[in-house]
């Protein structure tokens, strides 16, 4: 089972593409894995990227709870897939950041941050990501309206 975890500060080159840490491709050459699929985050301006089997995971959960003949669930399966695309590692150990995707999220320069969230990663641009950070006081009142 995958587990990322960790924040690294990587460079964008001129392409979008991006170094993918070595921890994280580790984990996904132990898994086996040589595709990810990347969409936009629906609460963050960030990227969620899924190693493929995740994804499909993902996909079979909302299928059991989604029906195709209703049209508000249609409309948000549609939604969930706007802008989804299949990448994977190069020869390099980069992976292509589609500049589509990379303008969604208001990419400052060219730094961005990998974050390890389990079984999958989010790319944030390194500015937005530094300013999500919450203090002690807010994490703590979070955990206990969660029940930890």
């Amino acid at each position: 089972m995958l587990s990322f975890i960790g924040d690294y500060t990587c460079k964008l080159d001129s392409k979008g593409r991006a170094v993918v840490p070595a921890v994280f491709r580790k984990e996904m050459q132990a898994a086996g894995e040589v595709s990810f699929v990347m969409r936009r985050n629906i609460f963050d301006e960030c990227i969620d990227v899924y190693p493929k089997d995740e994804w499909l995971k993902l996909i079979a959960g909302l299928r059991e709870k989604l029906s195709q003949f209703n049209r508000e669930q249609v409309r948000f399966f549609r939604e969930f897939f706007r802008g989804a695309q299949e990448v994977e590692l190069d020869g390099n150990g980069r992976v292509l950041i589609p500049r589509k995707m990379l303008d969604s999220i208001g990419i400052e320069g060219d730094e961005i941050v990998m974050v390890g969230q389990d079984s999958k990663i989010e790319i944030w641009g390194k500015i937005k990501y530094e300013e999500s950070t919450m203090n002690t006081d807010e994490f703590v009142l979070l955990t206990s309206q969660i029940g930890l």
